[in-house]
């Protein structure tokens, strides 16, 4: 059966869905998680809407409208879920070596930090280091994901550039690092364009709470 882990599998692979117009309506990955995702020209709900409702509502032929208020609205509403955000997806092979940045892990579970980023991910690492947070953890079908904050006196100094390179160092048994980034969130993606992630589509995660995403 196809999975939306196996398609993000292809995609890190570099095997991406066909540029077909199409869509692919595949499992909810987990309980927590519910999405819609799109490569170029081709979209994949990730939901377990019933398949005659998607036949309805589904904007066949055009993928772009996958992602405006009248489907996503309409989706979130018949799965009892809120639209969190739109974000461009990017991805970053696995590195070696070690980051120059002196990073010290969050071990408090209780810190604001990591219960936030429990909202989203399994297995949250949370790092600090001077003028910055970094979170690292697995979020949508289990991929590696990561995070991070800038406080404002330390932007335009490449400190995001320099954390998003050291969360592709910590990626266990050589796997590739996902980041979500809000396409009008300009700085944070110039700082993971900078640091060798590649664009490769975009989603909008479906949801059952309120609160911000790192």
């Amino acid at each position: 059966m196809i999975s939306l882990a196996g398609i993000l599998d292809g995609i890190a692979r570099g095997e991406f869905p066909p540029n077909d117009m199409g869509m692919t309506h595949v499992p909810q990955p987990s309980t927590r998680d519910a999405a819609v995702v799109a490569t170029t020209g081709h979209v994949i709900v990730a939901t377990d809407i019933d398949p005659d409702w998607l036949a309805e509502h589904y904007p066949h032929g055009h993928p772009g409208e996958a992602f405006n208020p009248p489907f996503l609205g309409a989706l979130a509403t018949a799965l009892g879920r809120r639209v969190n955000n739109i974000d461009l997806m990017l991805i970053a092979a696995p590195r070696s070596g070690r980051s120059a940045l002196s990073l010290s892990a969050v071990r408090d579970h209780s810190h604001p930090r990591v219960r936030r980023a429990a909202r989203y991910r399994d297995d949250v690492t949370v790092f600090t280091c001077e003028g910055g947070v970094l979170v690292i953890g697995r979020g949508l079908a289990g991929r590696w994901e990561v995070g991070l904050e800038v406080d404002p006196a330390y932007r335009g100094k490449g400190l995001g550039r320099a954390m998003a390179e050291a969360a592709a160092q910590r990626t266990p048994d050589g796997a590739p690092m996902w980041a979500q980034v809000a396409p009008g969130n300009a700085a944070s993606l110039r700082a993971f364009l900078a640091a060798g992630y590649l664009p490769v589509g975009q989603e909008a995660l479906l949801v059952t709470h309120r609160g911000e995403a790192i």
